[in-house]
This record gives structure tokens, sequence and C-alpha cells, in this order.
């Protein structure tokens, strides 16, 4: 496989894209760099990584046809490898349903990649204002802007996402994502898990909002889509 290509795979997932059982790709290679960011050697370091040939990958899929409805690609950042659409018609004609993950930064590769997928999940990092701060990446808002409003009128099935992270996220800024997004079908909040080594050494260890503050931003969101929950 060309581009950054397929660095792992974990045969069965049941979270990645509910309620469907899916086999799970993450292409290596990703332009954020998410203090945050847990999957290092994937993100950083692709290279590093064993790459999985389209042959072997393919030979997976078609094995396991029958105990899986689909298939998750995530990363990484998928859309920066040259390949996707092809992986993508590839996994369509076994039958099986697809998944992608983005960060939203690639609008003109999603504006080819959605009529293909089935389900697409975008990370929304922060708001505008802030979105360096929280991607380690400059002058990406107008791009992540224009994802959102591509995802909302041209995607199947979709939802956004947010790590809720509290040296980043407080109820202003939370409110702020919420107008950026209002009108989407589904925002979920996802709790920020420091345990494992990251990008910002420094927050590792430090305490996660608590599943009653999460609660809390869930119900000040729930006016800003059809549906709001946590994760």
């Amino acid at each position: 496989m060309q581009g950054f290509g397929v660095r792992g795979m974990q045969l069965t997932s049941m979270v990645d894209f509910p309620p469907h059982i899916v086999t799970t790709l993450f292409l290596g290679g990703c332009n954020m760099r998410c203090p945050f960011c847990y999957n290092l050697d994937l993100a950083l370091r692709p290279g590093h990584l064993p790459a999985i040939t389209t042959d072997e990958v393919m030979a997976t899929l078609s094995r396991r046809r029958g105990w899986i409805d689909g298939v998750c690609i995530t990363g990484g950042e998928p859309t920066l490898s040259s390949c996707l659409p092809e992986l993508i018609q590839s996994i369509k004609v076994l039958g099986l349903l697809v998944k992608l993950d983005t960060n939203g930064t690639n609008p003109q590769k999603l504006t080819e990649l959605l009529p293909l997928v089935d389900y697409v999940a975008m990370d929304v990092k922060a708001s505008k204002e802030k979105y360096e701060r929280a991607c380690g990446a400059r002058g990406l808002g107008d791009a992540i802007g224009e994802s959102i409003r591509l995802i909302q009128t041209s995607a199947k099935e979709y939802e956004f996402r947010t790590t809720v992270v509290p040296q980043l996220h407080d109820p202003e800024e939370l409110l702020r994502i919420g107008s950026w997004i209002k009108g989407s079908k589904r925002y979920f909040l996802q709790t920020f898990v420091s345990s494992q080594p990251m990008i910002c050494k420094s927050w590792q260890g430090t305490p996660a909002y608590s599943r009653q503050e999460m609660l809390s931003f869930r119900e000040m969101l729930l006016p800003y889509a059809e549906e709001v929950d946590v994760r």
C-alpha cells in the first residue's frame, strides 16, 4: 500500500462503530500534534511500525465476512493516505460497512470520500480560537469549519466528538464548540485518559473531569445537537 499505509489491525472491535462488530484498521501518520495524543508511534513514527499490505488486509477481511459487519478506518489521520479511496472501494466490494475517523483537516479529500463511507466520526478538538493550542498545528480553523459543514450536509451518518481535557476545556470553551457544530445529529464528549504516555508529558497522570462533571457538560450542550452523550 502506498502513502502512510496500514500500520495496525484490530480484528474485532465492538466499540469503534456501535452497534456493529468491526475490524479496525490503523493508518499511520498525522498532521496534528495534539498534546493529549497517546498514539505516539502511529502519529509521529509510523515507519517504526510494521506495514500491513493491501493483500494482507483484504485477505483478512475476506476471511472475516460473516463474523464482522464492517470496517473502521482510523489513524493517525487516514485522509493523508493517497490510497484511501481505493481501500474503501475494495472493502465495499466485500459487502462490508465502512466507518471513517478523521480530524477534519482535509475537506477536499472528505468531499471525495463521503459518498463512499457509511459513517464518519470527526474530532473537534477545540473552538476555532483555541485550535492551535489543542492540536499543535497552525492555520487549521478554516479547514475544520469547512469539514464540519460538509459533514453536516453530505455525510450519510455522522458524529462529532471532543476529548474533554481540563487543561483545554472549561464550560465556556465547550459552549463555543457547541455553537460551531450547532444543528448536528450527534455530539459525543469523551473522557480524557491521562494514564498512558502522551505528547505533552507534563499532562500525564493529571486528573480528568469526573463523571458528574462530564454529565453536567452534556446537559449544557443538549441544545446544540439532536443527540449528546458522554463516552
